[in-house]
Order: structure tokens, then C-alpha cells, then sequence
């Protein structure tokens, strides 16, 4: 990393402008990626004026899915829908005329963001994704003839049974899909049972202890029959089936299929001709660990940025990757917004200003020429 960031500022007036493709993800519940986005290019361009910046920020399926489309194709629009509990919430989809395309975000019906209390073992149990049903049908009482959801970020484990009851049921539901294309935009590769399901990987990121674990798995188990019944083949078992507490497998059950969510929107930002327009690649995300290299926004672009031997850097709310694993993904540079502003409260409560500056900080240490 040293290789590529100095300790002085090359942002002077002989320094060779570069093109800098500024590409985040959302940062938890802190920062859509559209305001990421904003704050990395407005920091970076404090120290570095010259430089061409080209924004497209990412998403994987998860939360943010909708906002980040919205940027690029199509109109938003808004539903009233069920959320994971009792109240109703209004979410919003973005409409495609053009091409009769609805794309939808699990989390704008049924995300944890929405439960208006802490996560806890009584929420687990009653959230449901009957708002994503609510979601299906306004996207075909519009027209769709293709509809995408974004799964990430829910509150839910139900294995998509409440958006499934919501379309009528599973026989009554595939035969209104029929025709239309469903797709399921997600990052993760889980079932839907067993050690590495719905239940047992996510549940307790959803507040359940481990007996309503063992509640959940049962009930998935159950609802897990019913589902490869009416596939006609084992979809429970199929990788991506466990996402957003199991939605993923009740969509393969209807019919649908399961897709990387970043190559998904990768695609449809055009990232690949952006990229291949880029000296510098920089992106971020709340947390980047180990995970955030399998089938993550920012394991996406490394692969992509390796591919084209662009230099990556991550400016990320934490990193858990020591120097070895970074050189290994091919980052050139990680720096957090925790160890930037001092604390993990203050680069919270403070993401988009401490983002502002750890970017201009950045910037200011990056070389004049592109690198390779």
C-alpha cells in the first residue's frame, strides 16, 4: 500500500489529473451509497480539483438496491405496503416503461431498518415479508413482465411464505408469474436449511437466541417441503435460496431465479465501460471483512479491478482485513472512517463529513499518474 499512497500531497498544479471511478456501496444504516458516493467524490475533489470523477454507486441487493437504480433507469414510485410487523410502511420501487421491467427492494418492505424497536427474539418470530408479495403485485398490476427484487437487509425468516400467501399461495402464484421473468438480486450464496440456512446463519443478527433459532429452523423445515413440492427439484437446497431469511427460495419455487446482486447492478450502471475509462478505482462500505469478499460490492470490484490492474483503493466505516488479505483481494490502500475520526460513535453519527475528509486525506497521498 505504501507503493501507492505517499506521506505528500501530489495534488499540486504539476500534478497529472487522473480519472477516478468512485463506486460505493451503502454504509450500513449510516449511508445509502448514493450519499456515499456524494461525500467521497466532494472530499476528493477538495484535493484533488483536476482530477475527472465518474460516480456509480453499487449494490449488491441489499438495502440501498432501489436508490442506487434509481440513478439510472427509470421512475420511482411508491406503495403502501405491509412491514415486517404490524405497521404499514410506504416503499418505493423504480418502474422501467421501456423495457416493462419493476425493480423491488426486500428492505423497503420488510427490512430490519423497518422494525421501529431493537432486533430481539419476539421480532424474529413475527416478522414476515408480506409487503414484498404487496410489492409483486403492484409490479404486475403495472405490467411488469420483469420483475427484479433486491434481497438483503430483512427482518424476516419465514422463507418468503408471507410474500408467497400474499400472490396467493404457491400454485396460484406461479401461475400469475407465468411469463413473467422473476429474479432475485442477492450476495448470498446460504441455503435455505441446515448449519449454514437462513436460521442459523442470520436469525441472530435478527435478534434470535438459540431457541427461537431451533423455532425458526423448524418452521423452515416445514415450509421447506412445500416448496421443492411445487419446484418439482430441491430448491431449499439451491445457493442463494437462504437469502433475506429464505425470500431467495420461495422465489426459485415460483419460478424465478437467484443472481449475483452486484453483477446485476454492475451491469445495469454500466460499470464495465466506466472501469474501462478509470486510472483509480475507489469504494466502500460499512464493515469490509472477509466476507465483503465473497459476492460483496467491494470483493466485485477487486476482482474487476485485479482483472484490468487498476488500482483499488477502500475507504470502508471499519476494515477487519489485516495487510496480507488486502494485498491478496489486490487493494492497494484501506483506510476506515473509525480510525479517522477517533471512534466508532463519532464516524456514525459523523459518516458523511468524516467521509468528506478521510477522502480529501486520500486523495491528497495519491500519486500523479495512474499506477501500472
Amino acid at each position: 500500500m505504501a507503493d501507492y499512497l505517499g506521506t505528500d500531497s501530489s495534488s499540486g498544479p504539476g500534478a497529472r489529473a487522473l480519472r477516478v471511478l468512485i463506486a460505493p456501496d451503502c454504509y450500513g444504516e449510516s449511508l445509502t451509497a448514493v450519499q456515499a458516493a456524494a461525500a467521497i467524490s466532494t472530499g476528493w475533489h477538495r484535493s484533488r480539483p483536476r482530477d475527472r470523477l465518474a460516480i456509480a454507486p453499487q449494490s449488491d441487493g441489499g438495502p440501498g438496491f432501489v436508490a442506487v437504480l434509481a440513478t439510472r433507469l427509470g421512475v420511482v414510485r411508491r406503495a403502501a405496503v405491509s412491514g415486517p410487523l404490524e405497521e404499514s410502511v410506504e416503499a418505493e420501487w423504480v418502474w422501467d416503461a421501456d423495457a416493462s421491467t419493476a425493480y423491488l427492494e426486500c428492505a423497503q418492505a420488510c427490512g430490519l431498518a423497518l422494525l421501529g424497536q431493537a432486533p430481539s427474539p419476539q421480532t424474529a418470530l413475527a416478522a414476515h415479508s408480506r409487503g414484498v408479495g404487496q410489492l409483486i403485485d403492484t409490479a404486475l398490476a403495472a405490467g411488469a413482465r420483469r420483475i427484479v427484487i433486491g434481497l438483503g437487509g430483512s427482518a424476516c425468516t419465514d422463507g418468503g411464505r408471507g410474500m408467497v400467501e400474499e400472490l396467493g399461495g404457491l400454485d396460484t402464484g406461479r401461475r400469475r408469474l407465468a411469463g413473467v421473468e422473476l429474479v432475485a438480486a442477492c450476495d448470498v450464496e446460504y441455503p435455505l436449511l441446515g448449519p449454514w440456512g437462513a436460521a442459523r446463519v442470520f436469525g441472530p443478527q435478527k435478534g434470535a437466541d438459540q431457541a427461537t433459532v431451533a423455532v425458526l429452523e423448524s418452521r423452515l423445515i416445514a415450509w421447506a417441503a412445500d416448496l421443492d413440492a411445487v419446484a418439482g427439484w430441491e430448491a431449499s437446497a439451491a445457493s442463494g435460496a437462504g437469502a433475506a431469511g429464505g425470500i431467495g427460495a420461495a422465489v426459485l419455487a415460483l419460478g424465478g431465479a437467484v443472481v449475483s446482486g452486484s453483477e446485476t447492478v454492475a451491469a445495469l450502471t454500466d460499470l464495465e465501460s466506466a472501469l474501462a475509462d478509470t486510472d483509480v478505482l475507489v469504494t466502500g462500505e460499512g464493515h469490509f471483512d472477509q466476507q465483503s469478499l465473497h459476492g460483496k460490492v467491494v470483493g466485485s470490484l477487486a476482482a474487476a479491478a485485479r482483472a484490468r490492474d487498476l488500482p483499488l483503493l477502500v475507504l470502508a466505516g471499519q476494515i477487519s482485513l489485516d495487510e496480507p488479505a488486502l494485498r491478496a483481494a489486490g487493494v492497494v490502500a484501506a483506510r476506515a472512517i473509525a480510525d479517522h475520526a477517533g471512534s466508532v460513535g463519532l464516524a456514525l453519527v459523523d459518516a458523511a463529513n468524516q467521509l468528506i475528509d478521510l477522502s480529501a486525506v486520500t486523495a491528497a497521498q495519491v500519486g500523479g499518474h495512474p499506477a501500472g
